[in-house]
């Protein structure tokens, strides 16, 4: 069987999904074209609202939508699934018929990579930076998985306030807050794309990072940010965002073919792209 899906977003040139979703397409002797679309920075609702026409009139089974249109896409879409109008953001857009069905697997794969990553990491308090469309996935995954209290850190203090406000509502006011990056955790979360080759830097100041917490990052391009190496070199726990991209990708798969992948190759798959 052949599937035409694709990815939309800012600097998806060198998006790892492509070969992800195509070597295991192959080894389930399937035919799966993946292509990258991108979009800039500032995406106009309109532009987007006609390339999503131009993709079903192509014949595009699917879209992964990441950075920054995973919360400017969501009114676009005929229908949600529960996770997606939970989280008010889709990372992928499956054409139904006539409808475009939003769906998120960005809460299941990092709550899969973190379980696997860092088994047994305390997690009472976490600091979350970023209130995007990934960080509406990895907060909500994190209270699902049993934080106390979770601290959001973000630039724009709307964007904090409103997933702040939609968290709470599903854990209760006293689980989530806004917060500062330097206050005492058992462990650290970047969700921003501070970090990637197009955005280089640390998400917070070095001296924010403290021995004895984890860190966990969902850029995975490099494999080791700069804040993981930080971390590292201070003996901190660290989880990779390789596992989150691997792991939300087979549910895609999943969506967008109708057959299930293997998890664990795609995970070596992704391992042998990064290190080569």
């Amino acid at each position: 069987m052949r599937f035409l899906v694709g990815l939309i977003g800012a600097d998806v040139g060198g998006s790892l999904s492509r070969p992800l979703h195509e070597r295991e397409a192959t080894e389930l002797g399937l035919s799966v074209h993946y292509q990258p679309v991108e979009v800039g920075e500032r995406p106009a609702v309109a532009e987007l609202a006609e390339l999503l026409r131009v993709a079903r009139r192509l014949g595009f089974r699917g879209l992964n939508v990441t950075h920054p249109c995973k919360q400017t896409v969501v009114p676009l879409l005929d229908r949600l699934s529960p996770d997606a109008a939970r989280l008010g953001a889709v990372n992928t857009i499956v054409f139904d018929g006539e409808a475009a069905v939003g769906h998120n697997t960005d809460r299941g794969g990092f709550a899969d990579s973190f379980s696997a990553g860092l088994p047994g990491a305390a997690r009472d308090r976490v600091v979350l930076l970023g209130a995007g469309g990934a960080g509406a996935a990895v907060g909500y995954a994190l209270l699902d998985a049993g934080t106390r209290r979770l601290s959001l850190v973000d630039p724009d203090p709307v964007r904090a306030e409103r997933l702040a406000t939609m968290l709470a509502h599903h854990f209760g006011p006293d689980r989530v807050g806004l917060g500062d990056s330097g206050e005492p955790a058992d462990g650290l979360v970047n969700a921003t794309p501070i970090g990637m080759t197009a955005y280089p830097g640390m998400p917070v100041p070095p001296e924010r990072v403290r021995p004895g917490m984890w860190v966990a990052d969902i850029v995975y391009r490099p494999a080791l940010t700069p804040l993981l190496r930080h971390a590292r070199a201070l003996g901190c726990r660290t989880l990779p965002g390789g596992g989150m991209l691997a792991l939300q990708a087979a549910r895609g798969f999943a969506l967008f073919t109708g057959h299930r992948p293997d998890s664990s190759r795609m995970l070596r798959h992704l391992e042998a792209l990064l290190t080569h």
